[in-house]
């Protein structure tokens, strides 16, 4: 089963990076080539500020760790690690804590939505916290969103929404897996493999409610990185409008030509994107601590140089980095390194 998402493994490492900054693209923050200015919305108003918020929340599986995750990442210095990075220089890293949760994780056997009931009432909590953050925070703030499963996302797009209601956005799902199943799909009931498809509408009622779904046009979303899914996610992915840009493709120069195609079509019709990155979509050759280790995955410099393809299309609303899992194996620290440096690419300037 695809979406089986076991708990994390110790895995050798066999890959050594370099200085990341000398990998990464040349970013333009100006118009868009090609892009009429009288079909866009203005491309930058982003603030200096970054506001952070944690979603401790494991409820979309069946095993616990993620919901202290962001406390964690806290504790190993995740937020010192961005501001002595150069492309955050001078950016204000705000503190919004975490969303209340009144259970991070429970046990639930249930083979259609695992916690559908405790899921159904955290998300509006997490978006409601995202929402307030934001708004406290000013105009063009961007967002961090530091995990906890991926079902965080969901709740973040939400309150990104209600943020800003009038807004259109984009999303790049960087993820292993799909996440593309729903309750009638699932070979597991989980629904940390489910969040992709409700933030585009698909799923049952009360868990798109939650989710104040949908949040984003298929055709404004893409996967990138999914490699391991279920026979009838990967149908219904490939029936969708959702694009699809696989590991080893984006390890080529043309891959990376297609990745900014997509971004600047889909950036010349939004006001902004948001970036999902379930780090799990990282190789697991990396030895990274992760939830779900799956091989076959991103480098660290594939990643970092898609990252900054899709900010450099347009402005960039968000980034949530979620399946982190610290002290069950894999190197903590070059996993909160590896997220610092994927945040910088996306909201760095």
């Amino acid at each position: 089963m695809a979406d089986r998402e076991l708990p994390a493994r110790e895995v050798p490492l066999k890959l050594e990076f370099g200085d990341a900054h000398e990998l990464m693209m040349p970013v333009c923050r100006g118009p868009l080539p090609g892009v009429p200015a009288a079909g866009r919305r203005i491309l930058r108003t982003m603030s200096e500020s970054i506001v952070v918020v944690g979603s401790p929340t494991a409820l979309g599986g069946h095993f616990d760790g993620m919901e202290r995750t962001p406390g964690e990442l806290r504790a190993v210095g995740t937020l010192d690690r961005l501001r002595a990075l150069p492309g955050l220089a001078g950016r204000r890293l705000i503190d919004a804590g975490d969303a209340p949760a009144e259970r991070g994780w429970a046990p639930d056997p249930d083979r259609r939505a695992k916690n559908r009931a405790l899921i159904c009432a955290y998300l509006p909590r997490l978006a409601t916290h995202v929402q307030a953050a934001l708004m406290g925070a000013g105009p063009g703030t961007q967002l961090l969103v530091l995990g906890g499963d991926c079902t965080s996302h969901a709740g973040a797009l939400a309150g990104l929404r209600a943020a800003r209601p009038a807004r259109r956005l984009g999303l790049a799902w960087f993820d292993a897996h799909g996440d593309f199943n729903t309750p009638d799909t699932t070979p597991s009931g989980n629904v940390w493999g489910m969040p992709f498809a409700m933030i585009v509408g698909r799923g049952d009622p009360d868990l798109l409610a939650a989710a104040a779904a949908p949040t984003i046009e298929e055709s404004d979303a893409a996967l990138l990185g999914g490699q391991v899914l279920d026979e009838q996610e990967s149908r219904m992915l490939a029936a969708s409008r959702v694009a699809h840009f696989g590991a080893g493709m984006l390890g080529t120069d043309a891959g990376i030509a297609a990745l900014g195609a997509w971004a600047r079509a889909v950036a010349g019709r939004v006001d902004a994107s948001y970036i999902a990155f379930d780090m799990d979509a990282l190789d697991a050759s990396g030895d990274w601590a992760v939830a779900m280790p799956e091989p076959g995955g991103l480098a660290l410099a594939t990643a970092i140089e898609a990252v900054r393809t899709i900010a450099a299309a347009g402005p960039i609303a968000g980034i949530g980095a979620t399946a982190i899992l610290l002290g069950r194996g894999g190197d903590s620290a070059r996993t909160a390194d590896a997220a610092a440096l994927l945040v910088e690419a996306a909201l760095g300037r």
